[in-house]
């Protein structure tokens, strides 16, 4: 190995034996959702340091920090001004606070499918505008900012149309957008396919089985639990996974990770959800993930 090119080695290798990465969550999950507790270890085989730091702790100071990494802030659908306002703050975030932005307000469905992005049809209800819901038919009803499926029920509307209005209604109360959705049943058997992407390359897959099974519950419960399993992604999925990997308002290498969710349907898979803010990575379900995901953090702090 060439002097200059060992010179170079030496100081990467000390640049990541200095680092300091901050896992942010919220304030109720202090110590990081178990899954993601095993990235400090991982990171630590890389010489990183790394912590949980609830983003909205008004003590931490995100400047000390080479890089902070969004992990589980579930806590931020009912106060997404604030939470965009924190990441603008961060000096070295991951994801950027811009993607945040664009991310965390479920909108953005429609410039995917501007963009020729199969989606699941969705009509969008604004606050104070007037919805009816249709005499039959399976829908679900969720609100724009979420997270966890909370705030989100499955409605048939043969005998539940006035309890999937009065969902949009309660959710129009609190100023926020509604979604309404078909119910794709090809879920309850197939499943939600997602589709896990670090620094723009494939990671791996999981199967997530059918959580609504009825109208939405009220839960104090920062997300609903998922039945989780590892899923090799069939062709069709990794391609359109890909696709909407390219139609990000910003390179997919830029981002450190990204998760593409999908589920079935008659002409092919369609998209339910982009996760560039906080995504369960579900590293625990695929030999390797954690390991793959510190070298992409070490690999983004060099």
């Amino acid at each position: 190995m060439s002097q200059d090119r060992q010179s170079r080695t030496d100081l990467s290798a000390a640049t990541r034996a200095a680092a300091r990465v901050a896992l942010v969550t919220c304030a109720d999950l202090p110590d990081l959702d178990e899954d993601d507790r095993a990235l400090i270890p991982a990171l630590a085989a890389h010489g990183i340091a790394a912590e949980p730091v609830a983003w909205s702790d008004p003590s931490a100071d995100w400047s000390a920090y080479d890089l902070a990494v969004i992990r589980n802030t579930w806590d931020y659908a009912r106060r997404r001004d604030e939470f965009v306002a924190w990441a603008r703050t961060v000096p070295r975030l991951a994801n950027p606070a811009a993607v945040i932005e664009w991310n965390t307000d479920k909108r953005y469905l429609r410039d995917l499918a501007f963009a020729g992005i199969p989606i699941v049809p969705t009509t969008w209800v604004e606050p104070g505008e007037e919805w009816a819901p249709p005499a039959e038919g399976e829908i679900v009803v969720k609100p724009a900012v979420s997270v966890g499926s909370i705030d989100t029920g499955r409605y048939d509307l043969a005998t539940q149309g006035d309890r999937a209005a009065e969902l949009v209604r309660r959710l129009q109360g609190e100023g926020r957008v509604v979604m309404i959705q078909p119910y794709l049943a090809a879920v309850d058997i197939g499943g939600e396919t997602a589709v896990m992407s670090f620094r723009g390359e494939f990671s791996h897959a999981i199967r997530k089985g059918a959580i609504l099974t009825g109208p939405y519950e009220e839960t104090k419960a920062l997300y609903q639990n998922e039945d989780i399993s590892p899923r090799n992604p069939s062709p069709d999925e990794r391609a359109l996974a890909a696709r909407v990997l390219a139609e990000l308002p910003v390179p997919a290498g830029d981002l450190l990770y990204a998760r593409v969710d999908l589920l079935p349907s008659p002409d092919g898979p369609v998209v339910i959800e982009v996760e560039l803010t906080e995504p369960s990575l579900f590293l625990g379900h695929a030999p390797g993930a954690a390991e793959r995901f510190a070298a992409a953090v070490a690999g983004r702090l060099t």
